[in-house]
């Protein structure tokens, strides 16, 4: 039997930082939601393997992959993969598992607040400039 993508240990961790289903409308309540569990696996499973998201099996249970989609930019545009993140670095700091002296801070990820001097520009350097640009 095929190993789970998504066991219950992980899911359990995971499942209390996502949002709660939208309400269906008692008048015309159209077609049932997938689940956040089958959703995520659909989502997990399409990142992992790399196929395009239209030829995400049927039979995985997940829906079809515009749903998984779907999910995966509307849990984007809520900060929800933010929360999983800081989350599970706080319980892999929490039991010492992290070597943080082994972490690098890039400036492309991470906004330098105080920087450095600001450099006026003078004669010097834009006749330099104009020199070089001609």
């Amino acid at each position: 039997m095929a190993q789970p993508i998504l066991d219950d240990d992980l899911w359990a961790h995971i499942e209390p930082l996502l949002p709660p289903p939208k309400r269906r409308r008692f008048r015309y309540p159209g077609r049932r939601p997938v689940d956040n569990r089958a959703a995520l696996t659909g989502i997990v499973f399409v990142l992992r393997s790399g196929i395009p998201w239209e030829l995400l099996p049927q039979e995985m249970g997940c829906g079809c992959g515009m749903t998984c989609w779907r999910r995966l930019h509307a849990w984007r545009r809520r900060g929800v993969w933010r929360k999983i993140h800081e989350a599970f670095l706080a319980k892999l700091h929490g039991a010492g598992l992290i070597d943080w002296s082994r972490a690098v801070v890039d400036s492309s990820s991470v906004r330098a607040m105080g920087g450095g001097k600001k450099q006026v520009p003078t004669r010097r350097t834009e006749g330099n400039r104009a020199a070089s640009i001609t």
